[in-house]
């Protein structure tokens, strides 16, 4: 199938499938669209008993996406700008020693604890995988996904310190997921005496620290050209340039591209929009991005619903899947519970917020594509690739539907806010 024709059809099927969603589900937009997503996914599986060959054709279209291409390299760069764009930089400023304790602490702690958990799972259900490549599963799974949070912490009113905690710390984890991930698959793939401490700590430094650093110089880049014109089209046509440039550039430079995305974004938020904007081109580049985001986060759920149909669904799997999502939540908890107890003096966060942020730290496409990412040469890639979409389909849609219903628990003084009507 040519691109464009795949294009097509995956705008029209995310068209569909948010259609069915707004007039019947009434749910938020990740959930109920993925939802419908996987029903699709497994009526098709269903339609393999009685045609085969139609089963095969839709197989064989699924297996032409690069998922991990298609996040990487084209949707993430705008998702992570859009996302940063649209939150309040001063108050995530606020709630900055918060935010980069759990972005960086509570990932080391989380890789850790769900590698452990799973190297001993495996071993009692009957498959003995070796430690690196637990770690490997722990680095994928651990960050949680800011384009899942967003979509669905978007419908629900929190507690401020809380929500900023938990949108602060997507945007900015799953930089430093990435690259504990790249530093891990390296070991996997050639030994622990491929790469030395040192080299870890440079790569970190390069990767995380370089693409902080240049998500500033980007941002006030795009800041000056702003401030220098009243155009809101060709302001728009910045920022446009800024993120897609940015990130390309990014990929030479061997710095993080996602964390370089989300600096930027908060950058042209504030000052951009106090300073540079006028309120013609405010209202207009803020529509442009929530259109923007809309859009693509609807193909990503659509997408990985649809990933369903090339996942082995081998039935000696399904004991392991439901050990990890326990484990996976488990640590998740331990990994925000531990700093927040060392540190609860220096933070503004009451003792509800560990169970509030475990539970609103979904995890969502960035883990399934570092997961199909993974050499078909590594032992075992099937079988990480099917408990990573079981974790994430649980995470998002039995998460995500019961995030109401734990606000209310948690916080009864607050109220959901209504869901759009336009």
């Amino acid at each position: 199938m040519e691109l464009f024709d795949l294009l097509s059809v995956l705008i029209v099927v995310s068209a569909v499938f948010a259609y069915i969603n707004t007039r019947f589900l009434k749910l938020p937009d990740a959930i109920g669209i993925m939802m419908v997503s996987v029903l699709f996914s497994t009526t098709i599986l269903l339609i393999n008993a009685v045609r085969p060959d139609w089963f095969v054709l839709v197989k064989q279209a699924v297996q032409q996406i690069d998922f991990y291409d298609i996040l990487f390299n084209v949707m993430l760069s705008f998702l992570l700008f859009a996302g940063a764009f649209h939150t309040d930089s001063a108050k995530l400023l606020a709630e900055r020693r918060s935010i980069m304790l759990f972005a960086l602490v509570g990932v080391m702690i989380s890789t850790f604890l769900v590698a452990t958990g799973l190297y001993y799972a495996a071993g009692w259900v009957g498959y003995p995988l070796n430690y690196p490549l637990c770690l490997l599963f722990g680095a994928l799974i651990s960050p949680t996904d800011p384009i899942a949070v967003l979509g669905i912490l978007a419908k629900f009113k929190l507690p401020e310190s809380v929500k900023l905690n938990i949108v602060g710390e997507s945007l900015f984890n799953d930089g430093v997921g990435v690259v504990v991930f790249a530093t891990i698959y390296q070991i996997v793939l050639n030994g622990s005496e491929s790469i030395t401490t040192g080299e870890i700590a440079g790569l970190f430094l390069q990767e995380a620290v370089g693409g902080v650093v240049y998500g500033i110089v980007l941002g006030y880049g795009m800041y000056r050209l702003m401030r220098s014109v009243d155009h809101y089209q060709t302001e728009v046509l910045i920022t446009l340039a800024g993120v897609m440039g940015g990130y390309a550039l990014a990929h030479y430079l061997h710095v993080s591209g996602p964390l370089a995305m989300v600096v930027a974004g908060l950058f042209v938020n504030s000052p951009a929009r106090q300073y540079a904007m006028s309120a013609v081109t405010e209202e207009y580049v803020a529509r442009f991005w929530e259109l923007l985001d809309v859009i693509l986060n609807a193909l990503l759920f659509v997408l990985i619903g649809i990933e369903l149909l090339i996942i082995e669904l081998k039935t000696d799997y399904w004991m392991l899947c439901v050990l990890a999502v326990i484990i996976v939540l488990s640590a998740r908890y331990l990994s925000i519970l531990i700093p927040y107890r060392l540190t609860r003096q220096w933070l503004n966060l009451d003792n509800r917020a560990p169970v509030m942020l475990t539970w609103g730290g979904l995890r969502g496409g960035i883990s399934i594509a570092l997961a199909l990412s993974i050499s078909n040469a590594v032992p075992y890639k099937d079988l990480i690739v099917t408990v990573t979409y079981a974790v994430v389909l649980c995470s998002v849609m039995g998460q995500g539907l019961t995030m109401e219903l734990l606000i209310k628990r948690l916080y009864p003084a607050t109220t959901t806010s209504k869901p759009d009507q336009h």
